[in-house]
Parts: structure tokens; sequence; C-alpha cells
């Protein structure tokens, strides 16, 4: 059986003025793999994930998901059909508990966001907090602000707020940018075992971390895909090794 491509993007351009941040992407995500992003800072990684997501509107192109034309459709709409991120900069509800943002989470995948009713009263919401939690390393913080948190438990917390409104594909922006190797370590783990059983999309600059972790690496350049294949493939690749990889700043 053929892979499923469960993300399909095509001709995508994005322009800020006289700027093409994306000049005609072509990719797309199969089911069943961890797809890595990588690329230099200004490759349009971000920006391709914005235009996805619905947070900013193509100059050219579609987005389809599971087979569904989603380009131009709202972010909430888009998120309804089982796509989320994370975003670079890390956000969470500071004055929150752990569990409290999870649950806040779980319980706009209803639909109806009902911010004074007790936690206790949506107990669908209560049982994914909790396994959310657990699954994450984050029960023993579960009573705590977010505020107190490490970098790296706020950025795992901040997976299991995208993880709670029960996603088919989650995309990750730079979720290990920031940490130190023991926090860093922590967190792949958890990312590989979430790729036993959802769909991720993965933009890293640590590629140690996007080869330990990844069966496809897409690479970006100047608003372009320059290439794709397996991670072996990508680091033999010259034309990857001169625009990326052989940067020493970069690698």
């Amino acid at each position: 059986m053929s892979p499923t491509q469960i993300l399909e993007i095509e001709d995508i351009e994005k322009h800020f003025g006289g700027l093409a941040a994306l000049d005609g992407v072509n990719a797309h995500v199969e089911s069943g793999k961890l797809t890595a992003i990588i690329g230099a800072n200004g490759a349009g990684k971000t920006t391709l994930f914005n235009v996805i997501t619905g947070i900013l509107p193509p100059s050219a192109g579609r987005v389809k998901f599971l087979g569904q034309d989603i380009t131009n459709k709202p972010v909430h709409e888009i998120s309804k059909l089982g796509l989320a991120r994370t975003l670079q900069i890390k956000s969470v509800f500071n004055g929150m508990t752990v569990r409290e943002n999870l649950w806040i989470a779980a319980q706009s995948r209803d639909g109806v966001f009902k911010p004074f009713q007790r936690a206790s009263a949506s107990s669908r919401a209560n049982q994914v907090a909790d396994q959310l939690c657990e699954e994450l390393g984050l029960t023993q913080f579960a009573n705590q602000e977010a505020a107190n948190l490490s970098y790296g438990d706020i950025a795992l917390l901040e997976i299991g707020i995208a993880l709670a409104t029960e996603p088919k594909l989650l995309l990750l922006d730079e979720p290990i940018c920031g940490m130190g190797p023991a926090e860093t370590e922590q967190t792949v783990e958890k990312i590989r075992n979430l790729a036993k059983r959802i769909d991720i999309v993965i933009i890293e600059h640590d590629i140690e971390v996007v080869f330990e972790v990844s069966d496809e690496v897409i690479v970006m350049a100047q608003g372009k895909v320059l290439a794709r294949g397996t991670p072996a493939e990508i680091s033999t690749n010259a034309e990857v090794r001169t625009a990326y990889l052989g940067d020493d700043d970069d690698a």
C-alpha cells in the first residue's frame, strides 16, 4: 500500500511587498513518517507553517489536508479538522496551572469555550488533561503555575496544549530551541514517542536532533524546497551541504 499523503502543499507563494518569502513551494507529508523541515534563517520555514495553519493567506497556490482544500480557511476551522501547531515563541497561560492550561485546550475541542465553568464539570476535558500530564511527564507539576516551569517543561506543556485539541497532524516549530542538553534529550524522547501515535512535522535548527528523530527531511532555501530525502540522503547531498549543512554556524 502506498503511503497516505496527509498534507499536500502545491505551488505555494507568499509575498511581503517585493519579498518572496515562499516562492513556489511544492511538498507533501506522508502519514506514518515524522517529517522535518530544515533551512537557514529566512528560508521560509515558519512562514510555510503560518500559511498551512491559516495564520497567513498565501499569495498563490493551495494547501490540502486529508484531501480537503484548506487554503484561506480560518484558523479555528483548520484546527477543528485536526491540524495543530506550536509556536517558536512559547505561548502558555502563565498565571494558570499546568492542568488548567491543558483543560482549557481540551474543552475548546468541544466547540464551545466556557471560561467560567468549573474544571470538575467537564469529565472529558479532565481526563484528557490528566492523560497528557502523564504522557508528557508533567504530572508532578500539574498544580503548579506554568510561570514556574523550566523552559523545557514549558515546551512540553505547549505540545500538550496542542495535543489536547486531538489533532491528526501536529506541527512543531523549533521545540528544542533554547534548551540545555538534558532538556533536549527529554523533549526529543517525548517527540519520538508521540510520533508513534500521531503524524508530526517539525522545524528544527539542531541538525543532530533532526537526523535522530525524522524519517523524511525537507530542506528549504530562499523560499523554495531545495531537497527532500531520508536523513542519510540529505546528509550526503552536495547541494544541501553547500547551501546549509556546510555552514559551520548552521551545522
